[in-house]
């Protein structure tokens, strides 16, 4: 039995604290969270939650992928709906990638194809996230867009009764994998790279945000760091 769980959550402590601190999210922590660049970041996400699932879809079967194969973690229909609340019935032909949000998407194949064990760093990236610090975000985003749940299902995960009991159980198969340390190594890489290409989506959507609410109130707003979340 390892400690990945522990080791990964140690090892990605940095990343997280940087990814914190992007100016986007800095602002969308303090209340400030635009329409036009939440909407921007909601279709990016669906274009790396599509890739995502489509590759564990694909390796479900797989020795190791299949232990953290949770369907109920799945994002891309929540998006899908918020999207379309957002956007209307044509969200499809109207949403982009930004270039960023590109090489996210891919990573995960390039991770995909050549060592799947490696997939775990970005479920455990995006998806825990999403599980921990996402419900603190919901709660923002939806109290400054003054918007239903009906535009909240990215955060709402209706098919897990107990998000701690979840995310218990969720680490201790973390730990249960047969990785050496080397290859614990390799996935601790792989998961502070993830934080990376989430960044740089952020800081691409952080031009939206400017334009909406002006240099000198973001600059105001991102003028000191915060410790992270996980220090």
């Amino acid at each position: 039995m390892s400690n990945l769980s522990q080791q990964i959550r140690e090892g990605t402590k940095k990343s997280h604290t940087m990814a914190e601190n992007t100016g986007f999210i800095t602002c969308f922590l303090k209340g400030v969270v635009e329409k036009k660049s939440y909407v921007r970041l909601l279709s990016d996400l669906y274009h790396i939650y599509s890739a995502m699932e489509e590759e564990f879809e694909r390796h479900k079967d797989d020795m190791i992928v299949s232990n953290i194969y949770f369907p109920e973690l799945f994002r891309k229909k929540s998006l899908e709906k918020d999207l379309e609340y957002y956007l209307g019935y044509d969200w499809k032909e109207r949403i982009t990638q930004t270039q960023s949000c590109k090489e996210y998407v891919a990573r995960i194949k390039e991770v995909s194809n050549e060592n799947q064990d490696l997939l775990i760093a970005h479920h455990y990236t995006r998806y825990i996230g999403d599980l921990s610090g996402g419900q603190v975000l919901k709660n923002i985003a939806q109290s400054a867009l003054e918007v239903p749940d009906v535009g909240m299902n990215f955060y709402i995960f209706k098919d897990i009764e107990d998000e701690k009991v979840f995310k218990q159980d969720y680490r201790d198969v973390l730990d249960e994998l047969p990785f050496d340390q080397n290859e614990i190594n390799e996935i601790i890489k792989e998961a502070n790279l993830a934080f990376k290409l989430n960044m740089n989506v952020f800081n691409e959507i952080e031009g939206n945000l400017i334009s909406a609410i002006g240099k000198v109130l973001f600059s105001t707003l991102t003028r000191r760091q915060r410790r992270g979340s996980t220090e």
